[in-house]
Order: structure tokens, then sequence, then C-alpha cells
């Protein structure tokens, strides 16, 4: 959503590094910059014209001026001032003190309050809530029967006395949606629901009758919160049609759906500001868990290339496994081999965690390598399970059985070629050396002196070096010896500053560190 205003700011401030001292003219460029960006970004005029104010009386502060680095300065005011708009500080929805907590969905039709209903109730219920959808919007065909597969899939009952409206009768559709929405809230009390999610009928513009309809569902049921649901891609429009729903029903908060489009995003960064209500949920794709608590901070992050490690850390620990990272702790400390089926288990685990795609965008300097990202095929991962599901128990366990023949077999089992066969088992080769050598020195792996050094600082502790032989031509002797003395004369050797490991660059060479293969090209070895 936000690609093409984080490649603007970066590009920007990349303008700024190494400057010990910014001028006026510096700033005003810089400001200038970026509010060519937010324009383009869609972001509303006076929003822009607010926040580049802001930026440039504070960038011209002492705050810059006394700054050792004031490029990186300029970045963390724009970094507050992005946290501002967006709302300042993480919203949660408020419960009720009694009663079940009842929120109310409202929007133009078309921005996905059905969908968002299912994702909203799933998120509440995987809280230790127990909500309960009620299905008001009569208007729209089908819309009814779409919010019963939604809730469905979400598990959660459905609240729907009627049908609602067909293609047949679009002009009288069946029951009172005030009606339903009042008795959809006595249900949830009879069955000792917490939590009612009301879906209103949406708006194909500002219709001044559906709005009113808005307004005495909100006087019946009397909401703890309403949601205004607006995409996330209508640009400009996203200003107007936010105020005209604040006026008509007073929403205490912001749901931004489809946060995942390629639209340009102003619509995120002008409701809030505007307004003055909370962004507090962000729909980010089309299934029921591509949905989560609006950070202003994270997202700030997110447009500045900055990363989201955070919610990265938190996705990780809802879908980690527990269990199995205590067996593979286990394993790991039992020094026991690392096998196959272990590394399919940790595949499965980060599938768990969702698009590996979204997962590296939240990595900081992703920016960078977003081409990269974006021509990976998370079809691949499906490629490796099959490869490793179409091997034998035992040929998982014991890897080096695992011949010419077998490998055939197992690429036609797993409809890829043998080259990438052989192509996985020589990174799980490498991979396998690596977790030995840690476990067995419980660090790095192959730092000589360093604990993981797979034996060989051990090696060298027990027995001393032995003497290089003397030369047996006399005279070559006689200078060998000549200068050891001149060597141990001139006492130890200092080592030279910057050089990699503590020998010169030039000379330096990885293999000498007993790493797996392929590590000395990592390193930038000469051999």
């Amino acid at each position: 959503m936000f690609n093409s205003l984080s490649d603007r700011l970066t590009a920007t401030f990349k303008n700024l590094r190494g400057k010990g001292r910014l001028t006026e003219a510096d700033v005003d460029a810089t400001v200038r910059e970026i509010r060519r960006a937010l324009l383009d970004a869609d972001v509303a005029v006076p929003v822009v014209r607010e926040f580049t104010g802001r930026v440039r009386e504070r960038a011209l502060g002492a705050e810059v001026n006394a700054a050792l680095n004031p490029g990186q300065q300029i970045v963390k005011i724009v970094n507050e001032e992005l946290v501002e708009i967006l709302g300042g500080e993480t919203r949660r929805i408020r419960l009720a003190k009694t009663g079940p907590t009842i929120i109310m969905l409202a929007g133009l039709q078309g921005a996905g309050k059905t969908t968002l209903a299912g994702k909203l109730s799933k998120y509440l219920k995987a809280q230790g809530h127990s909500p309960l959808l009620v299905a008001s919007d009569l208007q729209r065909p089908n819309a009814v029967n779409q919010l019963q597969i939604v809730g469905q899939r979400a598990g959660v009952p459905v609240f729907a006395p009627h049908p609602g409206a067909t293609s047949a009768e679009l002009e009288h559709p069946a029951g009172d949606p005030v009606a339903v929405a009042r008795a959809g809230v006595e249900e949830a009390r009879r069955t000792l629901r917490d939590v009612v999610i009301v879906d209103t009928a949406g708006r194909t513009g500002i219709d001044a009758d559906m709005m009113e309809q808005a307004r005495q569902i909100r006087r019946a049921i009397v909401p703890n919160e309403v949601l205004f649901v607006i995409d996330s891609m209508i640009g400009q429009d996203a200003v107007n049609t936010a105020l005209a729903f604040d006026e008509g029903v007073n929403f205490t908060g912001i749901v931004l759906s489809k946060l995942d489009g390629d639209a340009r995003g102003g619509a995120a960064l002008s409701v809030a500001s505007v307004t003055g209500k909370p962004v507090m949920f962000a729909s980010t794709g089309e299934g029921l868990d591509d949905f989560e608590l609006f950070h202003p901070d994270r997202m700030a992050s997110r447009i500045l290339d900055l990363g989201d490690v955070l919610t990265l850390i938190e996705q990780a620990e809802k879908s980690w496994d527990k269990d199995e990272a205590a067996r593979m702790a286990k394993k790991f400390a039992d020094q026991e081999d690392f096998t196959l089926d272990d590394f399919l288990a940790q595949m499965q685990q980060i599938r768990n965690m969702g698009s590996m795609k979204k997962m590296l965008m939240m990595m900081p300097g992703a920016q960078n390598i977003r081409q990269q990202l974006e021509q990976f095929d998370e079809r691949e991962i499906d490629r490796v399970e099959a490869i490793v599901r179409s091997m034998t128990p035992h040929e998982r366990v014991a890897p080096k059985i695992i011949n010419g023949s077998r490998r055939a077999r197992i690429a036609r089992g797993s409809g890829v070629h043998v080259s990438e066969v052989n192509g996985l088992l020589e990174r799980f080769g490498q991979a396998q050396k690596m977790m030995k050598k840690m476990a067995a020195g419980g660090g790095m792996p192959g730092m000589p002196g360093m604990p993981g050094a797979g034996g060989g600082a051990r090696k060298g502790a027990k027995s001393a070096p032995k003497k290089k032989a003397r030369s047996g031509n006399p005279a070559k002797a006689a200078q060998e010896l000549k200068d050891a003395e001149a060597r141990r004369a001139a006492g130890p050797k200092a080592l030279p500053t910057g050089a990699s490991f503590g020998q010169q660059g030039a000379d330096f060479d990885p293999s000498q560190l007993n790493l797996p293969k392929g590590f000395d090209k990592f390193l930038g070895g000469s051999k």
C-alpha cells in the first residue's frame, strides 16, 4: 500500500546522509520533497500542509542544530509527526462494564464490512470473548447469506431472523433492520454472549435515507463502539466520506480495509487527522486471519522503511507451537542430529506465521530488496515440503543413504527435477553441520578460540602446536634461526588496525576457520 510513499521518503532522506550541518535551503528542499510524496500518495491537502509545516518548524529548531547527526534527526521528526497524524496511540475496543459490548459497523457499500465483521469476530474469539454476529443488512442481495458463511468460517454464531433482500425484491426487503439489530442484542443477552457485532447496510454514496436508517439503529442499540469501515484505496474522497459518516452516526473509531492493495494509501494518513477519530484496526488481506490491531508508531516505521519487528514477534508468538519449540530446544541441548523431519517441522512452523513476503517486508531496510521479495514464489515452500514428504522415514533420518536412484524416485514423487532434490540436500547438509557445531560449542560455529569452534579450540588446548621443522639447508636454517631471534627481540606483533579476525585482509583465508561449506565465499575470502 505505501510502497510508493516509502520509496519517495527513503530517497529524500538519503540526500541528508553525511551532512554535518543542515542549512535552511537543505530543510526547504527536504520538506518540498516530503510534500510532493504525500500529495502523490493522495493525502488530503490540509493534512499535507499541516504536516509539512510542523516538520519544517521542528527541523529549523534547536533539536536538529544541536544533533550529532542532523539527517537522522530529520527522520526522527518525520517519524514522530507521522505517528501523530495516524492517531498517536494504539486504541483498543472499550468493553462494556455490564452486559454485552455492542459494536456497530458502518460504511460505504463495497468497503468490506461483512467480511470485516467475520475477521473482527474471530479476532475477539481468539482473545477469549464469545461474540455474536447480527445480520441487519437486509438491503444488499445475499448480504445475510454472506455473513452466515463468514460466521461459519470464523466459528461464530450469526443471528439472522430474516433472509434479507434478493435480486427480485430490492425495493421491499423483508424485515426491519432496526428491529433485527435490537433483537440481536437481546439474543446476545439471553445466550450470555459478551460481544455483539451488528453488520449494517452499506451506502452507495451519501444517501440521506440510508444514513437515517443507521442513526435509528444507533439509537435503538446504543453501541459501545461505532466503527467506520473505509476502503483504503478510495483516495482523496476518503475525507469527505469520513466527515459525512461522522456527522451522521458519530463513529468512535476507524477500520482500514484492503490495506494490502496497490493504491497509494492516502486515506490512512488523512482520515484520522481530519476527523480526530483513531484508526483502530486494519484489514491486510482476504483471509479471516489477515486482520490486525492498528499501531500508529509501527505503521509509521513501515512507511519510513524502519521495519516492524514487534508485529513480526507477535505473529511468531501467536502461531509458534510451544511444544515443538521445546522439543527442538531439548534436541539441540542434547546434541542430537538435526534431521529432515525436524527441518519439515520448522518449515510448517514458518508456514503457520503467514505469508513469507509479508513477514520479510516487516524487516528494517526491506524496501531496498522489495523487487526481489515481490519475485519470491511462495510455492517454493510447497516444493520443498513435497520433496521431503516424498522421502521414506529412514531417508529423512539418514539422508546420506540417498543415492542417485533414490534421488530420481524422490524427484518423480514430488514433481520436481533431480537438481532441485540435490540442491535441497546440499543446503540441508550445510545447515546440519552448522547446527552440530553450535550444539557442540554453545556458540557461533568455527570461530577459533570461541565457543562453538567445532573442537578446533579444544584440541589446541590439549596439545601445544608442533614446531615447524628446520630446513636441511645449512644456510637456510641459519637464516630461519636469525629471523626467529629477531622476532623474539621485537616482542609480540601488534595486530593491524581493522584487520579481519586479527589478520591482514589480503592474507585472510576463511578456510582456516573450519566453517561449513560455502561460508568462505560469504566472508569474502581469497581462496
